[in-house]
């Protein structure tokens, strides 16, 4: 038996990246995924390549009205929901100067809205069997950098969010637990294109590994790995916590 054996888990930009990784891993350990994205080609490839334990849905997480068909879906489909898997996120370079509040506003919405409608829409359908939410963050929540000035508050703003409702969560008994992992720099083809689109990719990929004080970028599995204990019983005392994953870039 696998780690989620059987586990009905929803992913969140799963089309690529930590997504996709986070998905390949949870299916090696048994689960049934359903995964979502913007990107419908990329999304539909991708399940395909997960073979018959992945299911794809076109989403956009910030629209409350598609979060309602996606739960909809799946308890007429599975009939539960056991770990959600908050994932979808998008980057906004820029210091308070250079970023426009329309960017700004942008990035609050995709990280942190998405995560608020996602957990709102799931709970009633989690708070039948209960189960594991897990809300992607940053190491970025906790190091700021003058030119990050959106996507680092928007970063701190998650785990403070996963924390009121978890506490939620304890005190409504519904077993549902719910955590936080904050990601350091991790080579994902997101990450790729940053540094080849440089104009010297070789220097630009040193500098991050060198920038990291384990000396080397992490791995979209680092992630995934974590994901798959959250999503399993192995944490079942552990809510309301950020778990940071980063090199030691955060400490």
């Amino acid at each position: 038996m696998g780690r989620v054996q059987d586990k009905i888990i929803l992913l969140t930009g799963g089309a690529m990246g930590l997504g996709k990784a986070a998905a390949q891993r949870l299916i090696d350990e048994g689960a049934r995924m359903i995964i979502t994205d913007h990107n419908a080609e990329a999304g539909a490839a991708t399940a395909t390549e997960l073979g018959d334990n992945a299911e794809f849905l076109e989403q956009d997480v910030t629209d409350p009205d598609r979060w309602g068909e996606v739960i909809a879906h799946v308890e007429a489909e599975y009939g539960r929901l056991d770990v959600l898997v908050n994932n979808a996120a998008v980057t906004v370079f820029g210091s308070i100067a250079d970023v426009s509040y329309e960017d700004f506003k942008r990035c609050y919405t995709v990280d942190v809205d998405s995560i608020f409608l996602g957990c709102k829409t799931a709970l009633p359908l989690m708070s039948k069997t209960g189960g594991s939410i897990i809300n992607l963050s940053s190491a970025a929540a906790i190091n700021a950098s003058a030119d990050l000035v959106a996507y680092n508050s928007a970063k701190a703003a998650i785990p403070m969010l996963t924390k009121s409702i978890a506490l939620y969560c304890a005190r409504e008994k519904n077993k549902v637990r719910v955590n936080a992992v904050l990601p350091g720099t991790i080579m994902t083809p997101n990450v790729r294109s940053v540094i080849d689109g440089t104009p010297n990719p070789a220097e630009t990929e040193e500098s991050f590994q060198l920038a990291q004080p384990v000396g080397h970028m992490g791995e979209p599995d680092d992630i995934a790995h974590l994901i798959v204990y959250l999503a399993s019983e192995e944490s079942k005392f552990a809510t309301g916590a950020a778990f940071a994953v980063d090199g030691g870039l955060s400490i």
